[in-house]
Protein backbone atom coordinates (compact mmCIF):
# COMPACT_ATOMS: atom_id res chain seq x y z
CA UNK A 1 0.00 0.00 0.00
CA UNK A 2 1.05 3.47 -0.93
CA UNK A 3 1.19 6.00 2.25
CA UNK A 4 -0.83 8.46 -0.28
CA UNK A 5 -3.63 6.55 -0.80
CA UNK A 6 -4.02 5.77 2.70
CA UNK A 7 -7.40 7.00 4.31
CA UNK A 8 -8.58 7.28 0.66
CA UNK A 9 -11.35 5.03 1.38
CA UNK A 10 -12.98 7.01 4.48
CA UNK A 11 -13.20 10.50 2.06
CA UNK A 12 -14.90 8.03 -0.78
CA UNK A 13 -17.17 6.36 1.78
CA UNK A 14 -18.10 9.97 3.73
CA UNK A 15 -18.18 11.69 -0.24
CA UNK A 16 -20.78 8.96 -1.17
CA UNK A 17 -22.83 8.92 1.82
CA UNK A 18 -23.54 12.75 0.95
CA UNK A 19 -24.26 12.53 -2.33
CA UNK A 20 -26.35 9.64 -1.06
CA UNK A 21 -27.85 11.62 1.61
CA UNK A 22 -28.57 14.77 -1.34
CA UNK A 23 -30.62 12.45 -3.52
CA UNK A 24 -32.30 11.33 -0.59
CA UNK A 25 -33.35 14.52 0.56
CA UNK A 26 -34.57 15.62 -3.08
CA UNK A 27 -36.22 12.25 -3.76
CA UNK A 28 -38.42 12.89 -0.15
CA UNK A 29 -38.93 16.81 -0.75
CA UNK A 30 -40.46 15.65 -4.41
CA UNK A 31 -42.56 13.11 -2.85
CA UNK A 32 -44.27 15.88 -0.78
CA UNK A 33 -44.61 17.70 -3.49
CA UNK A 34 -46.51 15.53 -5.65
CA UNK A 35 -48.70 14.24 -2.35
CA UNK A 36 -49.25 17.63 -1.78
CA UNK A 37 -50.59 18.00 -4.96
CA UNK A 38 -52.94 15.35 -5.46
CA UNK A 39 -54.47 16.19 -2.42
CA UNK A 40 -55.37 19.60 -3.22
CA UNK A 41 -56.34 17.95 -6.97
CA UNK A 42 -58.45 15.19 -4.53
CA UNK A 43 -60.68 18.37 -2.83
CA UNK A 44 -60.90 20.18 -6.16
CA UNK A 45 -62.60 17.53 -8.18
CA UNK A 46 -65.10 16.25 -4.69
CA UNK A 47 -65.93 20.33 -4.53
CA UNK A 48 -66.94 20.35 -8.51
CA UNK A 49 -68.92 17.31 -7.82
CA UNK A 50 -70.64 18.83 -5.26
CA UNK A 51 -71.09 22.04 -7.06
CA UNK A 52 -72.42 20.23 -10.19
CA UNK A 53 -74.98 17.95 -8.11
CA UNK A 54 -76.04 21.05 -6.46
CA UNK A 55 -76.44 22.86 -9.67
CA UNK A 56 -78.59 19.97 -11.09
CA UNK A 57 -80.91 19.24 -8.13
CA UNK A 58 -81.43 22.40 -8.25
CA UNK A 59 -82.53 22.95 -12.09
CA UNK A 60 -84.92 19.54 -11.46
CA UNK A 61 -87.04 22.27 -8.94
CA UNK A 62 -89.38 23.99 -10.50
CA UNK A 63 -88.72 28.16 -10.78
CA UNK A 64 -89.63 29.64 -7.97
CA UNK A 65 -87.51 33.27 -5.87
CA UNK A 66 -86.44 30.25 -3.27
CA UNK A 67 -85.03 27.05 -2.94
CA UNK A 68 -84.37 24.06 -0.41
CA UNK A 69 -81.14 24.63 1.51
CA UNK A 70 -78.26 22.79 0.14
CA UNK A 71 -77.24 19.41 1.55
CA UNK A 72 -74.00 18.13 1.46
CA UNK A 73 -73.77 14.31 0.73
CA UNK A 74 -72.21 12.36 4.04
CA UNK A 75 -69.70 11.10 1.66
CA UNK A 76 -67.24 14.50 1.40
CA UNK A 77 -67.38 15.60 5.60
CA UNK A 78 -65.89 19.05 6.26
CA UNK A 79 -67.74 20.72 2.78
CA UNK A 80 -70.14 23.44 3.08
CA UNK A 81 -72.22 24.70 -0.26
CA UNK A 82 -74.04 28.58 -0.57
CA UNK A 83 -76.14 29.25 -2.94
CA UNK A 84 -77.06 32.89 -4.49
CA UNK A 85 -79.59 33.77 -6.67
CA UNK A 86 -79.86 36.93 -8.80
CA UNK A 87 -83.02 37.65 -10.55
CA UNK A 88 -82.55 39.63 -13.94
CA UNK A 89 -85.16 40.31 -16.38
CA UNK A 90 -88.00 41.09 -14.19
CA UNK A 91 -87.43 37.96 -12.62
CA UNK A 92 -87.67 35.69 -15.30
CA UNK A 93 -84.16 34.63 -15.66
CA UNK A 94 -82.10 33.85 -12.07
CA UNK A 95 -78.35 33.50 -12.28
CA UNK A 96 -77.94 30.73 -9.74
CA UNK A 97 -73.95 30.76 -8.16
CA UNK A 98 -73.20 28.21 -6.19
CA UNK A 99 -69.89 28.18 -4.37
CA UNK A 100 -68.51 25.50 -2.02
CA UNK A 101 -66.09 25.72 0.73
CA UNK A 102 -64.07 23.79 3.28
CA UNK A 103 -62.29 24.45 6.13
CA UNK A 104 -63.91 28.14 5.65
CA UNK A 105 -61.74 28.45 1.85
CA UNK A 106 -63.62 28.30 -1.27
CA UNK A 107 -62.47 25.94 -3.52
CA UNK A 108 -64.86 26.00 -6.34
CA UNK A 109 -67.94 28.39 -7.91
CA UNK A 110 -69.93 27.09 -10.13
CA UNK A 111 -72.54 29.73 -12.30
CA UNK A 112 -75.25 29.02 -14.20
CA UNK A 113 -78.90 30.33 -15.35
CA UNK A 114 -82.28 29.06 -14.81
CA UNK A 115 -85.28 30.73 -16.76
CA UNK A 116 -89.24 30.71 -16.15
CA UNK A 117 -91.24 28.66 -18.57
Amino acid sequence: MVKSERGSSLIEAIVALALLGIIGVAFLGGLATSSKARAAADEHASARIIAESQMENLKKQTFAFSYDTLEIPADYPGYSAVMDIDSLRNGNIQKITITVRRANREIISLTSYKTNR
